[in-house]
């Protein structure tokens, strides 16, 4: 690949959406590729600029969990480090989490949710339930937060507040795996402290992971990861079919459509459309990926984004770099 840099006030088009032919609209945003010892090797827009990396900080905060002395390992620390799916699975492992350390979903402060995936929100309702806040995607790491919690005897009632030990140990987390510093804290959707960082330290943190010792909190949480990226995302979701078909993968998306992979090898991505469509996703993954030698059947099928005029397929979303 040929390094290539290009900033501008102006977010460049990482997509485009057509139909019929004819370009409708158009998902800015900005990117960055690092080669394997971790330089820039391609960059659209101002990879440096902070972003909220949303739930694709969720490693670092697996890894701040491990540091406060929980023992995770396997499914648990995968769902630790996840947006699940709400899928049945999902939710048995979250009570069972729960309940291992005392506690039970009322000790949870995820806001009650749905399913994230649309066809387990549909079973989910047709069954006659409600709202949850077990069944939002974040209640696996918030079950981990309170397990680490109650294990050191730290308060749970302010679990969530940027001034926990806890939550002071994730912002140590992201720090040192993105080797920056955190430009500003915010709050989730679930809740959860949030911190910005670059793109590049974005990538910069999951190359981290991805070729971390064995032994150390990040090897742990890649470990878990690439062993159950079912627990991580779920079955329809595209972080579980790329850590499955393409070995050594490490990848978490994020609301406000972000996206962060590693490679085993020291490669790695990150990327924020502007917008926030996560329709673009797949498309600009897909494209990247290819830019960076990746050639699997699973590449195609992340990045395929049809659109339809009634029944019939009659364009796409496509990137453009």
């Amino acid at each position: 690949m040929t390094a290539v840099s290009s900033t501008s006030p102006i977010p460049p088009v990482l997509a485009e959406v057509v139909r019929s032919g004819f370009v409708e609209g158009h998902h800015r945003g900005s990117l960055v590729v690092l080669a394997a010892d971790g330089s820039v090797e391609f960059s659209l827009g101002d990879p440096a600029a902070p972003v909220f990396p949303r739930s694709s900080n969720k490693p670092m905060q697996a890894a701040a969990v491990l540091r406060a002395g929980l023992d995770l390992s396997g499914e648990r620390l995968a769902i630790a480090a996840a947006s699940h799916s709400g899928e049945g699975f999902h939710l048995d492992l979250v009570r069972k989490m729960l309940a291992e350390h005392g506690l039970t979903p009322d000790d949870l402060q995820t806001p009650p949710d749905l399913p994230l995936d649309a066809v387990e929100a549909e079973t989910y309702l047709a069954a006659g339930h409600v709202r949850e806040r077990l069944t939002m995607n974040c209640s696996g790491k918030h079950a981990a937060m309170l397990a680490a919690c109650k294990q050191n005897g730290w308060d749970l009632a302010t679990y969530l507040d940027p001034a926990h030990p806890l939550q002071r140990l994730v912002l140590e987390s992201v720090e040192s795996a993105a080797g920056e510093r955190v430009a500003s804290v915010g709050t989730d959707g679930c809740g959860a402290p949030l911190m910005a960082i670059g793109l590049t330290g974005l990538a910069r943190a999951f190359r981290t992971f991805a070729t971390a010792g064995a032994g150390s909190p990040e090897g742990r949480v890649a470990e878990a990861m690439r062993a159950h990226p079912e627990y991580v995302a779920g079955t329809r979701r595209p972080d579980t079919w790329l850590m499955r078909e393409v070995p050594g993968t490490l990848s978490k998306m994020g609301a406000e459509a972000v996206q962060a992979v590693a490679f085993a090898d020291g490669r790695a991505l990150a990327f924020k459309v502007d917008d926030g469509a996560i329709r673009a996703l797949g498309p600009v993954l897909a494209r990247a990926l290819r830019l960076m030698g990746v050639d699997a059947p699973v590449v195609d099928r992340i990045g395929r984004a049809p659109l339809l005029g009634g029944a019939a397929e009659v364009g796409e979303i496509r990137a453009t770099f």
